[in-house]
């Protein structure tokens, strides 16, 4: 079967190996779609201090059952999980799952980004491989983890009432981070982002504002409109980059809340007054991935409607052209979300 992997030099290659086999209380699957994440991006290009398996946006058909699986059988439509918590450690005990130990040790064999994926036994026990519903689509069902991580983020920095979001960053996951906020009753949302196809994403989804964080002072002039100078309550950085993360301290408001929720570049540095943030009482928080149970409610939302993603899929290309896939994911001029496609597409 075919797989892409990291090459040297960060590049993306495609090569041949035997197809994965289900052992006990495992499942392979056949790919469908798996989505480009920034993420994946930041392996290629070094900047990621975890393992450097491409591919957690996965979904397919169950191809094989190992012995003493129960619940899925051949043929189903499902969304797989990479990693899953122990729910058994002292940080599990206190709810932050995805800061779980051997959370990040569990995965897929050998990524998502094959034609046939391995499932570890870990991953099934503990309902990471999540049926779809019929009209949830593949483009939907790749986004699926994405959406989890915004909605564990939000559960996690905690949403008031009809609160002010501006979220900084208006990729792929930026976007589905802004479209649950509203769901969620969130009362105003704006955002910045450079790339104008992916402003035009977030206007199509109900953004009322987006701005050009080029533009000198827009952010601020946007949020303080919005508001009435106050600031925001929450703030979301979903992005890496350090200047905009000092710039979401800057626009929320006293006793507000900045989520950093894009990963940054290993090494990087905030660079914020620090006793500004003290005086003002601004919490910084991070969110990291998702949790099977967060996964599942995104699911619920999706396939009774009351969230759309489907269309924040702006290209689909084949597993044999990753490379290119990769390509055009780094150009948010030119891309929303890009997801590869396999067999059983």
């Amino acid at each position: 079967m075919k797989f892409g992997r990291l090459g040297a030099a960060g590049s993306i290659e495609l090569v041949e190996q035997p197809a994965p086999v289900a052992g006990p209380g495992e499942v392979t699957v056949s790919l469908a779609a798996c989505g480009v994440c920034g993420t994946d991006l930041e392996k290629a290009r070094g900047n990621y201090r975890t393992a450097g398996i491409l591919g957690h946006e996965p979904v397919g058909r169950i191809a094989s059952r190992g012995p003493g699986v129960v619940g899925l059988d051949v043929g189903d439509r499902v969304f797989v999980h990479h990693h899953v918590p122990c729910y058994a450690c002292d940080v599990c005990a206190r709810g932050d799952f995805t800061f779980c130990p051997s959370y990040s040790k569990t995965n897929l064999d050998p990524g998502g980004f094959a034609e046939t994926f391995r499932v570890p036994k870990e991953n099934v026990e503990r309902r990471a491989v999540l049926p779809l519903a019929p009209n949830v689509d593949w483009d939907s069902g790749a986004l699926l983890e994405p959406a989890g991580c915004a909605l564990t983020a939000i559960r996690r920095v905690g949403l008031p009432e009809r609160a002010s979001v501006f979220v900084l960053g208006l990729g792929p996951v930026g976007l589905l981070y802004a479209r649950l906020v509203r769901a969620l009753g969130a009362g105003w949302v704006g955002g910045s982002e450079v790339s104008a196809r992916r402003r035009a994403a977030a206007e199509r989804g109900g953004m009322p504002i987006t701005v050009d964080p080029r533009e000198e002072g827009a952010v601020r002039r946007a949020v303080d409109t919005a508001t009435d100078g106050r600031g925001v309550d929450l703030a979301v950085v979903a992005t890496g980059s350090p200047a905009v993360a000092r710039t979401a301290t800057e626009i929320v408001r006293r006793g507000g809340t900045v989520n950093l929720f894009g990963l940054p570049e290993a090494g990087s540095r905030l660079d914020a007054d620090l006793q500004t943030l003290y005086l003002r009482g601004v919490r910084v928080i991070p969110t990291y991935a998702t949790t099977e149970s967060d996964l599942a409610e995104v699911h619920r939302r999706v396939a009774d409607g009351s969230l759309v993603i489907s269309d924040l899929v702006s290209d689909r290309i084949p597993l044999e052209r990753i490379a290119e896939a990769f390509e055009l994911a780094g150009r948010p001029d030119a891309s929303v979300k890009v997801v590869v496609t396999g067999p059983s597409a």
